[in-house]
Parts: structure tokens; C-alpha cells; sequence
């Protein structure tokens, strides 16, 4: 089997639609279908159920780009479902795969419990379903909430929300579909690509069986993010060779379908004080109106931090034979970067637990 580390977690991956388990080091955690479940450190019943969206590209290894804010969050009393997801300018296609993903485990956790975390059913059925997500994540689990009008979560932790265009998401866009062209017979034959897809096949499991003694596990975790993340780049070029010039639906299209069809009806809008790309403003002043109107709620906060801060992980401190004032500066620096990560699931914590009744 794959190995990866989540933050402080080791993680056996299987394949989809399948299940394991494993403790290592005191962490559990668990496979199910395509997600990531990840219960309290204790045993007793859990607050509540969250579901985790991620960035663009970033969310496809969720394990690795966001395990530390996920295990605080676990560590707050909750159950944590991360549902990995490829990258598209279809957005409402991807809100509905997220959508089925989670739901597919969801009642997968409902029927049968977490027997592996001594989690029957019984305590797991009441249970208040909350969702939080980030960058592109918030930009689904909005579109999520306007699309279906079913089986939506209590409240919504909207994190860093971002929507731009596609010119100006990416930049030069409009120039990128002939480069892109002329470019993917090399990225098809590209070896790094072949390794990555063959590292999802048989060989490479058997290659791993034999060779594990020698591979460090950090070397085997970058192969399995590298097969994860390289393997979605074919597909982003596939739709820009086509002919996508826009997002699906576009963000003008966007704000027109959440001012008449959001349907969520708590929501915590989190920005950060320094993220130069973030639209969280913009969204209030669309969901607002369309909140008020059924009696729900929307709420904002400004945080310390920048777009990449639900990423940051826990440092782990290699310094020198020499500690160095450069040391100092580096340790103080990343030190600050954690705490906003703290604070930031702190945030999130405190505010679910005003629904949890």
C-alpha cells in the first residue's frame, strides 16, 4: 500500500471505494470511498461533521496542503470528511462531483458508523453537518449551496473566497491555448508524467514492495502527491486546447445564481488581512440580501494572514550546529505563520458551536 504523512499523521491511501484503517504514533484516520476522514483524538461522540473543500489543484492532496489545519480541527472535537477533487473551468461540474463524493461517504459513515474509531451509527446520526472551504473550495461550497437545495450543511466556514475570471486568474491567458497546443504531445511524453501515472498502477506497487527498504518515506510521499497533482495537468490543457475561454458558469453568472438560490442558511465569511487576490467583500454584498430574505445569517471576520494560510503545516525545527540570528528570524517568522493557523481554526471551532444545538 501507498504511504503519505499528514501532518502529524501517517496515511495508508487505498483505492476508491474501499476502506482502511491505520494507527500509527496514536493518530487514526480512514480512507472511505474517494475521502479522508479524520475523527477527534478521543473516542467520545463528536461535535459535529465537516465537510473539507480545498484549493484548486492543492485540493486533489489535501493530506499534504492542508493536514495541519485539518488536525486542528479534528482536535476541536469534530469529524473531519476532506473530499479531494481534479481541477476544471467547469466549476459546476466540480461542485457536483464534490456534492456526490461527499455525500456517497456521508451515508457510508451514517449506515454503517466508524466501527474503527468505536463510532456506532446511533452517535453518529444526529449529528450537525457543517462545511468548511477554501479559495476554490469556498467558491464551490458556495455554488454547492445554490445548486441543490438538499442535504446542505447547518453553516458554511467560507475561507479566502476568490472568483476571478480567467484572465485575470491566470495570467496571459488568451495567449495560453495555441502555447498549450503546441505543447501537450511534450507533456504527454513528458517522463515525469509517465512516472506519476505509472506510480497509480500495479508496477509501481510492486516496485515500491520491493525497493521500500531503500526509499525514504519522505521520498515516497512526494511520488504520490507528484502522481496526484501531475496527473490533473492534462487535463487543465486538454479544456484550454479546446477553446475554454471562461470559467463555467462565469463569476458574473456566479453572483446572479447565489443572489437568488443560496441556500444556506448560516455563513461565516473569513478573510485575511493581507491576501491581495481575496473577493470576500464581494460576496457578502451578494449573499446578504438572498440570507436575510429566509432569516439566516451572514457574518464576516478579518484575520491575520494571507491566501496560503489554511496551508501553512507545523514547522519542524532542523537548525544548525550554529543558531544563527537567521535562525531566529526564520523560527519567529514561522512561528507567527502557525499562530494565524491556530487562530484561524479557533475561529472556525467557536463559531460552529453556536449551531450545534
Amino acid at each position: 500500500m501507498e504511504m503519505t504523512t499528514f501532518s502529524n499523521f501517517n496515511f495508508t491511501l487505498s483505492s476508491k471505494n474501499t476502506r482502511n484503517t491505520s494507527r500509527i504514533n496514536s493518530k487514526i484516520y480512514t480512507n472511505l470511498d474517494s475521502c479522508l476522514v479524520i475523527p477527534p483524538p478521543t473516542s467520545s461522540k463528536p461535535r459535529a461533521i465537516i465537510k473539507f473543500i480545498g484549493g484548486a489543484f492543492i485540493g486533489a492532496i489535501p493530506q499534504l496542503t492542508y493536514g495541519y489545519l485539518i488536525e486542528l480541527l479534528a482536535k476541536e472535537g469534530f469529524i473531519v470528511v476532506v473530499v479531494p477533487y481534479n481541477v476544471t473551468f467547469d466549476h459546476s461540474q466540480a461542485a457536483k462531483q464534490v456534492y456526490e463524493s461527499f455525500h456517497t461517504c456521508l451515508n457510508t459513515i451514517l449506515t454503517s458508523g466508524l466501527p474503527q474509531f468505536n463510532l456506532s451509527p446511533a452517535q453518529l446520526g444526529d449529528l450537525p453537518l457543517f462545511s468548511v472551504g477554501h479559495s476554490n473550495g469556498a467558491l464551490l461550497q458556495v455554488l454547492t449551496g445554490s445548486l441543490f437545495s438538499e442535504k446542505l450543511p447547518k453553516a458554511n466556514a467560507v475561507i479566502a473566497y476568490n472568483n476571478r475570471p480567467a484572465t485575470e486568474a491566470v495570467p496571459y491567458f488568451e495567449q495560453l491555448g495555441p502555447a498549450v497546443s503546441q505543447m501537450m504531445p511534450v507533456v504527454e511524453a513528458n517522463p515525469i508524467l509517465s512516472l506519476a501515472r505509472i506510480a497509480q498502477g500495479d508496477a509501481w506497487k510492486m516496485m515500491l514492495d520491493t525497493v521500500g527498504s531503500v526509499l525514504q518515506e519522505s521520498e515516497q510521499e512526494v511520488l504520490n502527491s507528484l502522481t496526484k497533482f501531475v496527473d490533473q495537468l492534462p487535463l487543465v490543457f486538454n479544456e484550454v486546447t479546446q477553446g475554454v475561454s471562461e470559467f463555467k458558469p462565469t463569476p458574473s453568472e456566479n453572483r446572479d445564481c447565489f443572489k437568488i438560490s443560496y441556500n444556506v442558511k448560516h455563513t461565516l465569511l473569513v478573510k485575511f488581512n493581507s491576501d491581495t487576490i481575496d473577493e470576500t467583500n464581494i460576496l457578502e454584498e451578494t449573499l446578504t440580501p438572498r440570507v436575510n430574505s429566509f432569516g439566516g445569517t451572514v457574518e464576516k471576520v478579518e484575520l491575520s494572514g494571507n491566501h496560503i494560510t489554511p496551508c501553512i503545516q507545523e514547522p519542524r525545527w532542523q537548525v544548525g550546529k550554529l543558531y544563527t540570528p537567521a535562525d531566529a528570524v526564520a523560527q519567529r517568522l514561522k512561528s507567527l505563520s502557525v499562530s494565524d493557523t491556530r487562530i484561524l481554526a479557533r475561529t472556525i471551532s467557536d463559531w460552529f458551536k453556536r449551531f450545534e444545538d
